[in-house]
């Protein structure tokens, strides 16, 4: 089976600037910031960025690039005792798309609602009780949900069809039309927004630094966390994107250009939503609404600022509502693309049919969280696999190829062919500095973890939906990589007991 390549450097570009700018880079960062000091933030959250992500970006690109494989087979040609990290990361994927699917419905759901206001004027119960049918607790599941299940479905038939047609026709093409519509549609909003009254009252809150915030550990800790989980790293899907990549591709330059647009993203988004926020302070009298994180921030407090616009109401809640749906399509198919790839290099099967069984069987899993139990599921899981599954992995990662393999192997394969070298920095940063601050994000999630249940649920859900998956994907990863892989020739591209001894 021939291996596909990119048709051109912009597609891969906005390949993995799509997967990067996610649901997250909308309604995360702009709270984070606003929690965080403000203007403050932004010279840790930058900080971050230059010490781990483009860092890891580097490393993640030059590791699918060199070694021409997806996360499993790339940790197996470095080294054969690592391939169980690979599928890890691709469970960890599998797990994030089955519930991260149900999100993007919702968002589709909510175009059409925007047409008439569906939502009326209370949002919150609009969103919890007549959409969602949200239940008293995760195990009272109260049926499928129809409206949420079509759309759920549809978004997997849309990534089918992009996936079936291969790297070039299908997933350059469509972030091609995806990642262009998705920054107009945002400046739309942007622009909208800053002209409101009140905007400028919302990005001063915004903005406003509070330079006492940065002595706070806590602060850096939440730089570094929206960093590494706003980049796709550390769960297979740049290490798969990079391995389509044609031989002479500019490793650094890519992963500068890829870092700087998700950045550049989520403050445009910040402005974006703290300008409206402001308008909606200004017309109320009132302080920023508690539901500024999150689900709720995009399905029932923008609803409710949008209500408030003097003009375009509808036509802004589209707007807004299609920006979610083609940021959390342009990652939900990277997600899956990962996986898939894993898949395929396994079994020895051909891409198109791996991806047939593939869809069937996560679209599938993922009902469960079309259930009036679907939010309470979606919450534990999500929390459990960022926390101790993306977060824990990343760890992994970079202490493995950090410490225990010769990084100088990928500074030679990616230095020749980048446009300008990478010095004592980026090893500092991949051998210290982000271990260090990894480390110290794990140890705080343990501690919180352990100090206090996670969202007040029931122990016997945390469980089940927490530990469970979270400890299982883990134990499932390490049974997987004992098992034969069906064409042991994919080995020969690169001498692994030349390259890849320990150190």
């Amino acid at each position: 089976m021939q291996r596909e390549n990119w048709g051109s450097r912009v597609g891969f570009i906005l390949a993995a600037v799509g997967s990067a700018i996610g649901l997250g880079n909308i309604w995360r960062f702009p709270y984070m910031a606003y929690d965080n000091g403000g203007g403050a933030f932004l010279i840790p959250y930058f900080f971050a960025l230059v010490t781990a992500g483009i860092p890891i970006l580097i490393m993640e690109f030059s590791m699918g690039h060199k070694m021409k494989g997806g996360a499993p087979l790339t940790m197996a040609k470095l080294n054969k005792k690592w391939e169980w990290l690979g599928w890890w990361q691709i469970l960890i994927s599998f797990i994030i798309t089955v519930y991260y699917v149900v999100v993007i419905s919702w968002a589709i759901n909510y175009v059409g609602f925007s047409m008439t206001l569906a939502w009326g004027n209370e949002t919150i119960n609009f969103f919890t009780g007549d959409y969602l049918g949200l239940t008293g607790g995760p195990f009272e599941f109260g049926g499928l949900r129809p409206t949420i299940m079509i759309t759920t479905i549809s978004a997997w038939v849309i990534n089918f069809i992009v996936i079936y047609s291969g790297v070039k026709s299908g997933i350059e093409r469509a972030n091609k039309i995806f990642i262009p519509v998705l920054i107009v549609i945002l400046m739309i909003i942007l622009l909208r927004g800053i002209t409101l009254p009140g905007a400028a009252e919302g990005l001063n809150m915004l903005f406003q630094p509070d330079f006492s915030k940065i002595a706070d550990g806590k602060v850096w800790v939440a730089a570094y966390g929206q960093i590494f989980f706003s980049l796709s790293i550390a769960f297979a899907i740049m290490i798969t994107y990079s391995s389509y990549l044609p031989k002479k591709s500019d490793i650094v330059n890519n992963a500068f250009i890829t870092g700087f647009i998700n950045c550049g993203f989520s403050i445009l988004a910040g402005i974006a939503i703290f300008s409206i926020l402001g308008f909606m302070m200004h017309q109320s009298g009132g302080e920023l609404p508690a539901k500024l994180s999150g689900v709720f921030l995009a399905f029932a407090t923008i609803p409710e600022a949008i209500n408030e616009l003097p003009a375009f109401q509808k036509t802004i809640g589209a707007l807004f509502f299609l920006s979610l749906t083609f940021a959390g399509l342009s990652s939900f198919i990277s997600i899956n693309e990962a996986a898939i790839a894993g898949i395929t290099e396994k079994l020895y099967k051909p891409r198109k049919k791996v991806a047939a069984w593939y869809t069937l069987f996560a679209m599938i899993i993922s009902l469960i969280f079309t259930t009036g139990s679907g939010l309470y599921i979606l919450d534990i899981v999500d929390h459990f696999i960022n926390s101790f599954g993306v977060a824990m992995s990343g760890l992994v990662e970079v202490i493995l190829i950090g410490w225990f393999f010769k990084i100088k192997i990928l500074k030679d394969h990616f230095q020749p062919i980048s446009d300008f070298k990478v010095g004592i920095w980026w090893d500092t940063s991949i051998k210290i500095i982000t271990p260090a601050a990894l480390g110290i994000t794990a140890i705080m999630n343990f501690v919180n973890e352990f100090s206090k249940p996670y969202g007040e649920y029931d122990k016997t859900a945390l469980i089940l939906f927490g530990w469970c998956i979270a400890v299982g994907i883990v134990l499932l990863g390490i049974y997987i990589s004992t098992r034969k892989w069906k064409n042991i020739h994919i080995f020969d591209y690169y001498d692994n007991e030349e390259n890849s001894e320990e150190v």
